[in-house]
């Protein structure tokens, strides 16, 4: 019996030939100190991810612009940072931009770094709840901003029958345009990563955590 791909649907690939496409690609993260388990399920993720992107490129339409979040430049530059903090998605990025995709901008700088810092402060932690409430307020309020502007590029570059390709955060809370047919990219892989952490996590906490005394 053949594997699911994943977890995308899989309508009439002629209904979504005319309009725009965005694939939506979840971003994880490793280096090489990573424990080796580790690194073979997240390369495995990213080599399941190129095959389910291929996989849509041939029914429904070829990407046509890269997207990253976190980056607010476009073009070699955006590609340089890809390549020096996440190896794996820049591989495929560049695949694709090597075809003729353009790596477009998604983030205003300013917004970006705002809400970088509130939310840096929210990590930090407060004793006065007066304060938490109003970090947090600019918090939601600096990272709705970046969203908008966010789809708002999406918006204006990605044209009427182009497909994009979107590497963003698992949590991420973008709403995107209703003419625009999103497909999200979650390979088994996925859940095997996530699986790890949990795992790794919980171990952490109890190594961390002294026994109580008889």
């Amino acid at each position: 019996m053949a594997e699911p791909i994943g977890k995308i649907e899989k309508p009439p690939a002629e209904r979504f030939k005319e309009g725009r496409k965005l694939y939506l690609v979840p971003v994880i993260y490793f280096n090489e100190n990573d424990p080796a388990e580790y690194k073979e399920k997240c390369n495995r993720y990213w080599q399941q991810v190129a095959d389910q992107i291929s996989s849509l490129e041939a029914k429904i339409g070829e990407v046509g612009r890269v997207y990253y979040e976190y980056i607010s430049l476009s073009g070699e530059a955006a590609m340089a940072i890809v390549e020096r903090i996440n190896p794996s998605s820049y591989q495929i990025a560049k695949s694709k931009c090597d075809k003729g995709a353009v790596f477009e901008a998604i983030e205003e700088r300013e917004l970006l770094e705002e809400a970088m810092d509130w939310e840096r402060c929210l990590l930090l932690g407060f004793t006065s709840e007066t304060v938490a409430s109003k970090v947090s307020e600019f918090y939601v309020e600096a990272s709705s901003k970046r969203y908008e502007v966010m789809i708002k590029r999406i918006n204006e570059t990605l044209k009427d029958k182009e497909a994009g390709l979107l590497f963003v955060s698992g949590g991420h809370r973008l709403q995107f345009p209703g003419d625009m047919e999103v497909f999200n990219i979650f390979p088994p892989a996925l859940d095997e990563v996530h699986c790890w952490l949990r795992d790794h996590a919980k171990v952490e906490e109890k190594e961390e955590t002294p026994e109580a005394e008889d």
